[in-house]
């Protein structure tokens, strides 16, 4: 029988005592992430008349789903301003299509071509790639708003102004980070499995795509999460390029729709209904793939 010692005792304590404090700094910092978003869904699912009656209350006062109703369209803009809303409304199905076609295609051509330049800087020799590399990682430096007005020009230009190719078209080829993130995992993959396809006569796209690809499945699909909350989260470049309704995104209409309150308040409400209803795709998709991104931290390349 073992004899628990002072020491012993103390220590015990000790790890206790650190298991306590930081299960509650955990607890505290998680609270803080998460309390933002239950008030957007309180905000949500409180009737609009009484928004200001009871702002202490971490429940929804007098619980309805109007407002998410009014959002989707579901509801005349007469019934909207009879129960005391703005009347605003969103066609939300459009606005839907346009951030899911803006962010499919920002988010494929950047992993697709951000991949082949990966891999060059990666694999192929040719003359001052380290220094042309070291250029282009040192873009991270450059705050996005720099590039804002020479896009801008470049798209009027090019007439693509409220158009589809104009908010795809900045970053639609590659990103500093993406390329960056790329490079250093196929830095890594067994210079073998390559050498072998090369004397079997396979030239470096075939080995791209049938070797470096397919072994690099988790960082690829880790990236296209990034990116993809990313693009579908984007205001300014889309608000500037593609104000036409016909390209509008979802985030740029919830700021018009915040602007069509003709009281001159915020029909919070309302707003909150649509942006909670604008979260939920990244909502899933961080639900369903969260874990894959959070585990591509400890990723390693195939030896």
């Amino acid at each position: 029988m073992s004899v628990v010692t002072p020491a012993k005792a103390n220590k015990r304590l000790h790890i206790a005592l650190g298991r306590i404090v930081g299960w509650a700094i955990i607890g505290m910092i998680s609270f803080i992430m998460i309390f933002p978003l239950w008030w957007v869904l309180r905000t949500a699912l409180t009737e609009s008349g009484s928004i200001y009656t009871n702002t202490t209350s971490l429940l929804p006062i007098n619980p309805t789903t109007f407002n998410l109703e009014r959002v989707l369209g579901l509801v005349s803009r007469e019934e909207a301003l009879a129960v005391g809303g703005s009347g605003a409304t969103i066609d939300f199905s459009l606005f839907l299509r346009n951030s899911i076609i803006v962010t499919t295609l920002s988010v494929g051509g950047q992993v697709i071509f951000s991949a082949m330049a990966a891999y060059a800087f990666a694999r192929l020799k040719f003359p001052l790639r380290d220094r042309l590399f070291s250029l282009f990682v040192a873009a991270l430096m450059i705050p996005a708003v720099v590039t804002l007005i020479p896009n801008f020009v470049l798209m009027r230009e090019l007439n693509w102004i409220n158009t589809f190719q104009g908010i795809v078209a900045p970053r639609f080829l590659m990103t500093p980070f993406a390329v960056f993130f790329l490079r250093q995992f196929f830095l890594g993959i067994n210079r073998e499995l390559e050498e072998a396809a090369q004397i079997d006569g396979a030239g470096y796209a075939t080995i791209f795509w049938r070797i470096v690809l397919p072994v690099s499945l988790t960082p690829l699909i880790t990236l296209s999460i990034l990116l993809a909350i990313t693009e579908w989260n984007d205001y300014l470049w889309p608000l500037l390029v593609g104000r036409d309704e016909n390209v509008r995104t979802l985030t740029v209409a919830l700021g018009v729709f915040r602007q069509q309150t003709p009281q001159g308040l915020p029909d919070w409400s309302g707003m909150m209904a649509g942006a909670f209803v604008a979260m939920i795709p990244t909502l899933l998709l961080f639900l369903f793939l969260g874990r894959r991104t959070v585990n591509s931290i400890q990723f390693g390349p195939l030896k």
